[in-house]
């Protein structure tokens, strides 16, 4: 799963990277967990990209409540396209998550390991998201998902899965909701780890309220 990431871009490098004309109210953050409100972009229908803040955990539109939001932080490469929660989103409503980098947590006989992972360059990565509109009475929450893979070479070795990021060059395609399955499904297996380092860090990062640099110590 992918529990925890980070954003620390300046405003200026995230306009750029989205090709956007502006953001809404954001600030930079060395710990971000599920719950919070994350930036995201979308894809208008004059083509061009919005940058949004949403709910971390997905709210199917056709749920009677809010509480599944927690349940459904990421969703599976493998089954995103059928399971019920995700299968509209998937079809319809994908979006981009930045992040300078996130989290992973290896098990280990005395604890857990936390490792930073990032590009080698420090450039803004995109996961791969879904997100999707709910309504009850007078409340209305826009929320989305990460969706996540098996872990590859560099990441197995600490964790089982890890989020899916899109390449720059396949943004169009992820976020135009008449790509064809067969592309989206292409894109979710983006070869973009390759570029990509990890490196241990203290135990500092394990307390979500914990908001500093020394998440990346």
């Amino acid at each position: 799963m992918c529990g925890r990431f980070y954003l620390t871009a300046h405003p200026d490098q995230i306009i750029e990277s989205f090709q956007l004309q502006k953001l809404p109210h954001y600030e930079a953050s060395y710990n971000i967990a599920p719950g919070q409100k994350i930036l995201s972009i979308v894809k208008l229908e004059d083509d061009s990209y919005k940058a949004v803040n949403l709910h971390w955990g997905l709210i199917p539109h056709w749920s009677k409540d809010n509480k599944i939001s927690s349940h459904l932080i990421n969703a599976r490469a493998e089954t995103v396209a059928e399971k019920p929660a995700f299968r509209s989103a998937y079809r319809q409503r994908r979006c981009l998550i930045p992040a300078s980098g996130f989290y992973e947590w290896q098990a280990l006989e005395q604890g857990k390991q936390a490792y930073c992972i990032r590009r080698k360059d420090s450039a803004l990565i995109a996961f791969a998201g879904l997100w999707e509109y709910w309504e009850q009475g007078t409340e209305t929450v826009y929320s989305c998902s990460l969706i996540t893979t098996v872990a590859n070479a560099l990441i197995s070795p600490i964790h089982e899965r890890m989020p899916v990021i899109i390449d720059k060059a396949d943004y169009s395609d992820w976020l135009d909701k008449q790509t064809a399955p067969a592309i989206t499904q292409q894109l979710l297996a983006s070869p973009a780890y390759q570029k990509m380092d990890l490196k241990p860090v203290s135990d500092w990062v394990n307390n979500p309220r914990h908001n500093d640099k020394n998440c990346l110590n």
